[in-house]
């Protein structure tokens, strides 16, 4: 794994794993960071509590995670094919970039200051450009740093402006870890069905759970509705087959589970403001 400082207060780690079948990683930190992962290809394992309980973060998704209480260093296993970066910021360094914010971000209003904080996000075409750049980067060292904070602010604003947990509470349910596996079962339960997924009343029974915290759990955790969740991955995957140009749109639409290439367009359209034979001549 690849460690870069940019002062006390950020640090970002790279890695890459194209050759091994799997390869584990450790990374001490402590409880004064906040840690913001980021899995661009393959699937990457953390493991907690001496390994008793395992947290999957799989391609194209984020997670954020917070424990003011017990240190999390990051223990985890990186299959192969896989592309990952974390940012560690502390909380001090976090507050006085958002400071202006701080009512508007769950995690760091005033009444849950000493609560943990676990969110999963998916991630955008915006971020994932400003990660490729962040893992990219080829400069020389005395302009690195410089470049290198400038993305890490970069990468934060895209990211808080897009998500849809301002002005979100910490829920109490979060804290039964029974739920949130529920919830995660859900979400890969609508990602491996998504040309087909079942109704929420169907859904909520096949992870047995109430139909109600099912509702309210999801959006705690993904910032997302269920189905405004399928809809957000299933344009990122497109948004990545039509980059690959080995896809026209009516294969893509098949593919994400659209009957027709117009209805597909149309939302497509929807998410990113243009259509997806101009989005090709833009990249």
């Amino acid at each position: 794994m690849n460690t870069f400082k940019i002062d006390n207060d950020i640090l970002i780690n790279t890695y890459s794993n194209f050759e091994k079948e799997s390869e584990d990683i450790l990374f001490s930190t402590d409880i004064n960071f906040i840690q913001f992962h980021f899995c661009l290809e393959g699937k990457i394992s953390f493991r907690y509590n001496n390994g008793s309980y395992i947290l999957d973060l799989k391609e194209n998704n984020s997670l954020i995670l917070f424990n003011p209480s017990t240190n999390l260093p990051i223990d985890a296993s990186v299959q192969k094919n896989t592309k990952y970066l974390s940012l560690l910021i502390t909380i001090k360094k976090f507050h006085g970039l958002f400071s202006e914010l701080t009512d508007n971000i769950s995690f760091l209003s005033q009444e849950n200051l000493d609560k943990k904080y676990y969110k999963e996000n998916i991630i955008s075409p915006q971020i994932s450009t400003v990660l490729n750049q962040i893992i990219n980067e080829k400069l020389s060292e005395n302009v690195k740093t410089l470049y290198l904070k400038g993305k890490v602010f970069e990468l934060l604003g895209i990211y808080f402006n897009e998500s849809n947990d301002l002005n979100i509470e910490q829920c109490p349910f979060l804290a039964d870890e029974k739920n949130v596996v529920k919830i995660k079962m859900a979400k890969e339960i609508i990602i491996k069905r998504m040309s087909d997924p079942p109704s929420l009343k169907e859904l909520s029974a096949e992870v047995d759970i109430s139909l109600k915290n099912l509702k309210e759990g999801f959006k705690e955790i993904y910032g997302y509705t269920v189905y405004g969740f399928l809809l957000e991955y299933k344009m990122n995957i497109a948004s990545k087959m039509l980059s690959t140009r080995n896809y026209n749109v009516n294969e893509v639409a098949d593919h994400i589970g659209y009957s027709t290439s117009s209805h597909f367009i149309n939302a497509f359209k929807n998410r990113f403001g243009t259509t997806p034979k101009k989005y090709l001549k833009s990249i």
